[in-house]
């Protein structure tokens, strides 16, 4: 017979007697079977199978047809032959009969694989890609199965094509089947399950989606008794469905929304490396593609996350069982060694590549290669990985595959584990070609050795409980004082010396909750120098790391926080800076660890990035909850960005402002649309009617200080003649409840004010103070546009006045903020308010002055020429000649005083001294609340006077202070300033202070 392989390639049997006995069962198939069995070419490949395997001979024997057919036209032609029918199963088909096809697709499947392979006709990648396609044409045809029969039943709809034609039965079926691991990534071995991922949506096929879920998860436990069932026919793969998310608590099937929310709210590290892999293989393939495209994100982080670092490590943990055990996992060797998760083995290669794409592929989408081969080369050509590195890992990689291959082929078992006795072994080393046992032994622990060589190098770089650096010696072992490390530490800066040792013990004793696991302590030992060094660097190190034990006793878990630091140098210093000066951050930082990855941004250069993101976030969240989520998660992040880059003084309070002011916008204007949504879905909606969110004082100006709450009036308006909210009852729902206009609009207000302020696990997202609304707190929590506009014009007092002129449409449908805006501004040019704004402010005042005394020297709100003062000149000016100047009118303090400058209404001096006053007030104030909030004593502390020093040398870097008094000198100079053209504008205060209303 003409052979398609090289005979002399095959490896010689190593059992002649079962090779013997192999041959002889062929020859007994027929006439054509001996003729095989006695060529050359027939009999040197039953000797390589029966010699070797007893399996394969037995697969060889029942298979005689398609091993000679093979052995003639090559496994191409034979693997195409054995897949055929599974694409040409008939619709009528019982199910026996169409597992009988299955089985007989993968004896076929796996007999032209294994000759192949034995052969040399296929390189390692082609084998394990068609094993790869025999299990997808496997799935994909139990499940055309599987969704014809549901139809039948009435459960699910098909197309007419789609019940004839195999290729059409899977698309748009509502059924989504994902490959796993070895399969997704197209690297199944000989014996492999399949990991599969069954999904499904609930209102694509089913004819009743509530039901939806039993017909999907039906549909998933018989696929994997089609594909699992024993026989004597065999099986066709073991199939494992763990890799869906959280086996333990959902069924066999989960819903594609259920999913993308548990992903994106509960997916774990070791869920987006399993991603990597992940492909369709079987029914819905673009609803598959679809939903891999929707949880991208979760998968391919922009940036490298605290918490996939700490997952590296527990990976890494949890391939090795334990440190110090010894055995197939932490020493390399060759008997009973484990060639996947043993020491240098195969798993230890896949973790090298897929931690390495984790970190990167999410800024280089060339990384995100399925393969283990293909990854290895990406990262070698980007520059991610060591070339030679790379080339060992690859070459190491095919050979361990392959011997996988020849382990399991012995009898089809799911092993990885080298055998143990001499016997087993010296098979082993001849089905893979070697001449004897030792030379597979040299070479089975050459490439186990370098294996264990880079990945150790790469991830195994162990720290020491004793560290020294250029301070000295710095040893935390027991329960004694160090001398030494007392001394070390005395010489750093730390003034009591004794205690922080004693508190560092505690870290490394898991005392605090942050270091109670042992990678967390592993992580402290090892950036011990360098945090003490960090601290040291503050004006009270013992204070600021007194603060760092309290973040350690309030976190969860630290490994996370401790990974994140470990990998960002920069980081520790930042952490450091803010922890001497700003207990208030520190405590946010306990409560909100994720706020750590903001102080990467480092100069501020990608500040405000939250502000930007949130409205496209908040935009494809699916309910108002989930919005709500979103919009804590990152304002709260946002925010603490803000607060830390001012604290730092890299961000000016300016700028600052803007970007609070900006975060709150977004969050505003994103939940809006949803709590309208949810609350028409049970109250309808008022013809014509819109609700407009306006903001006062310091948002309206973009003014926003550390903690500012947000004053807001809510506004409405709908078509005349309408009386109360109607809508249509959706299907399966009640109608919608018909209410008053009046109340339906107050009752909508109270829900985007709960919406705003309820608290969540992230906290809360703002505080909001509604009095400055028309008849303040009496009056109702939304107010008609009409009932504003009649309010202002005969009601309202001159201070209402004047918070008007920061007020400012957040949120509204075009039509209604316009609507709005000329309402305000028709409020703020009336011809009766000009006349009595200045004499009102003044005496407005007065009254403070007499009623609301600063408190503290630190006060620069209410003290004597404060804050205060300056934004009542803004005011105050702009209500007096804005109908004669309407071009002065500006919500922000700073843009007012400018455009009363150019109106000729200040002098150019004067404005210039309001302006710098007000940067002065709002920049101490802002310091104060991240520092020591309200501060009544005279002399500051020592850190939070640095920080203050430093923000105002950035603010003015030519009248910078030099130390804090030069800064209160400053201070009272500014104030004398604001006083004057207070008096000069306005009047004196304090001769108003008997007045009365």
């Amino acid at each position: 017979m003409t052979a398609c392989f090289a005979t002399e390639r095959l490896p010689r049997p190593f059992d002649p007697a079962a090779a013997a006995l192999a041959r002889g069962g062929f020859a007994e198939r027929g006439a054509a079977e001996r003729d095989f069995a006695a060529s050359a070419p027939g009999g040197a490949l039953l000797d390589a199978l029966g010699g070797h395997s007893p399996y394969l001979a037995d697969l060889a024997i029942r298979e005689s047809a398609a091993l000679m057919a093979l052995a003639e036209r090559g496994p191409d032609d034979a693997m195409a032959r054995a897949l055929d029918p599974l694409g040409r199963i008939d619709p009528a088909t019982p199910r026996a009969a169409v597992a009988t096809v299955l089985r007989q697709a993968k004896r076929q499947g796996a007999l032209a694989a294994a000759v192949a392979d034995i052969t040399g006709l296929w390189p390692l990648d082609r084998v394990t890609g068609a094993l790869s396609d025999l299990a997808e044409a496997s799935i994909d045809a139990a499940c055309a199965h599987l969704l014809r029969d549901a139809a039948a039943r009435g459960e699910i709809r098909l197309s007419g094509a789609a019940r004839t034609d195999p290729r059409l039965v899977g698309r748009n079926s509502g059924l989504v089947v994902l490959g796993m691991g070895k399969l997704g990534g197209r690297e199944l071995n000989y014996s492999s399950d399949v990991d599969l991922m069954v999904l499904y949506d609930p209102s694509v096929a089913a004819y009743h989606a509530d039901r939806a879920g039993a017909v999907y998860v039906r549909i998933a436990r018989d696929l994997v008794r089609l594909l699992e069932e024993r026989t004597t026919e065999g099986y066709v793969f073991r199939t494992d469905l763990r890799l869906r998310p959280d086996p333990a608590a959902t069924p066999l099937a989960v819903s594609i929304p259920a999913a993308i929310t548990y992903y994106e709210s509960m997916g774990q590290n070791w869920e987006r490396a399993a991603m990597i892999k992940a492909r369709p293989v079987a029914a819905d393939r673009a609803a598959g593609e679809s939903f891999l495209r929707e949880i991208r994100p979760f998968v391919w982080r922009r940036h490298l996350d605290f918490a996939a670092v700490a997952d590296i490590h527990s990976i890494k943990r949890q391939i090795h069982a334990h440190k110090g055990a010894k055995g197939a996992h932490e020493t390399v060797q060759v008997e009973g060694h484990d060639v996947k998760l043993g020491r240098g083995g195969i798993r230890e290669i896949e973790f090298t590549a897929q931690v390495l794409q984790l970190i990167w592929g999410g800024r280089d989408p060339g990384l995100r290669d399925p393969t283990t081969l293909g990854a290895l080369s990406s990262l070698a050509r980007a520059g991610k990985i060591d070339r030679r590195a790379a080339a060992d890992l690859a070459d190491a990689y095919v050979f361990l595959r392959n011997l996988e291959h020849r382990l399991q082929m012995v009898a089809d078992r799911q092993t990885h584990r080298m055998p143990e006795d001499a016997q087993g072994l010296a098979n082993i080393a001849s089905f893979l070609g070697f001449a004897d046992a030792d030379a597979f032994r040299a070479a089975f622990t050459q490439h186990l050795k370098r294996v264990e060589r880079h990945y150790g190098r790469m991830f195994e770089a162990e720290p020491t409980l004793a560290a020294e650096d250029a301070h000295g010696s710095l040893v935390f072992t027991g329960v004694e004082d160090d001398p030494a490390t007392i001394a070390t530490l005395r010489a750093m800066g730390y003034a009591n010396p004794s205690a922080v040792a004693a508190m560092v013990r505690g870290w490394h004793h898991g005392h605090t909750r942050a270091t109670r696991s042992e990678r967390a302590r592993e992580l402290l030992t090892a950036l011990m120098p360098s945090l003490l060094g960090a601290f040291a660097k503050q004006r009270n190190p013992d204070a600021a790391l007194a603060r760092l034990d309290g973040v350690f006793g309030r976190l969860a878990a630290g490994v996370q926080v401790l990974s994140l630091i470990a990998r960002n140098p920069a980081l520790m210093e930042r952490l450091a800076g803010i922890l001497g000066a700003a207990p208030q951050l520190a405590d946010h930082l306990a409560s909100h660890t994720a706020a750590l990855e903001g102080l990467l941004v480092g100069a501020g250069g990608t500040i405000g990035n939250s502000a930007a993101t949130l409205p496209a976030l908040l935009k494809d969240a699916r309910h108002v909850e989930e919005a709500m989520e979103y919009a804590r998660r990152l304002v709260l992040e946002g925010k603490f960005e803000v607060d830390a880059a001012t604290l730092e003084g890299t961000f000016d309070v300016d700028a600052a402002g803007e970007a609070r002011s900006a975060l709150a916008d977004a969050a505003i204007t994103g939940l809006l649309p949803h709590i309208e949504s949810e609350f028409a879905q049970r109250y309808g909606r008022v013809k014509g009617g819109a609700l407009a969110v306006v903001a006062l004082g310091k948002l309206g100006g973009r003014e926003m200080l550390p903690g500012s709450d947000l004053d807001l009036v809510l506004i409405y308006d709908h078509a005349a003649g309408t009386e109360a909210s109607e809508g249509k009852a959706k299907r399966g729902q009640p109608p919608p409840r018909s209410m008053p206009v009046s109340q339906y609009f107050t009752r909508l207000a109270h829900q985007v004010i709960g919406g705003i302020t309820a608290p969540g696990v992230e906290g809360k997202l703002y505080e909001v103070d509604m009095r400055l609304r028309p008849s303040g707190s009496k009056g109702p929590v939304a107010v008609s546009l009409s009932g504003f506009q009649r309010y202002h014009a005969e009601e309202a007092w001159t201070w209402e006045r004047m918070a008007l002129t920061r007020a400012r449409v957040v949120a509204a449908p075009a039509g209604l903020k316009r609507k709005v805006e000329a309402a305000i501004r028709a409020a703020l040019l009336r011809p009766d308010v000009a006349g009595k704004a200045i004499p009102d402010a003044v005496a407005m005042r007065g009254r403070m002055l007499r009623d609301l005394p600063p408190d503290g020297p630190w006060d620069v709100k209410l003290g004597r020429g404060g804050l205060v003062e300056v934004e009542f000149i803004a005011q105050a000016l702009q209500l007096a000649h804005a109908r004669q100047h309407p071009g002065v009118l500006a919500t922000t303090t700073r843009i007012a005083l400018g455009r009363l400058a150019e109106a000729g209404l200040l002098d150019a001096e004067e404005a210039a001294a309001l302006v710098g006053a007000e940067r002065l007030w709002r920049t101490i104030s802002g310091l104060l609340r991240l520092t020591v909030g309200r501060w009544r004593e005279d002399q500051l502390p020592e850190s939070v006077g640095a920080a203050l020093l430093h923000a105002c040398r950035r603010l003015n870097p030519q009248d910078a202070p030099v130390d804090l008094p030069a800064l209160q000198s400053q201070m009272a100079r500014r104030a004398n300033e604001v006083r004057a053209v207070f008096e000069r504008r306005l009047g004196r205060p304090e001769a108003q202070q008997g007045d009365r209303e």
